[in-house]
């Protein structure tokens, strides 16, 4: 499979990312070397090629992450009539 949109893909594993956040910024990473090392090459993450289980993201990467998260999977507000 090499006919897809590398760019939508490091966004979606970035934002989700935000499900594995753990010491309020390192993330489990759980995803392919390939995609990994794009979100380096972006700045979002710290250099993934560690023995590490987890990987650092940058300032710019946490802000992305949650926003992307937010816009990808991010329902609609509930009002307190909802709840």
């Amino acid at each position: 499979m090499d006919d897809y949109d590398r760019n939508k893909v490091d966004e979606v594993v970035l934002a989700l990312m935000q499900l594995t956040l753990h010491d309020s910024y390192r993330a489990w990473k759980g995803f392919d070397w390939e995609t990994l090392d794009r979100l380096y090459e972006k700045g979002w993450i710290a250099n993934p090629r560690s023995k590490a289980k987890s990987v650092v993201l940058t300032e710019e990467g946490l802000e992305n992450s949650a926003r992307l998260f937010q816009l990808h999977f991010g329902g609609a507000e509930e009002t307190q009539d909802e709840q």
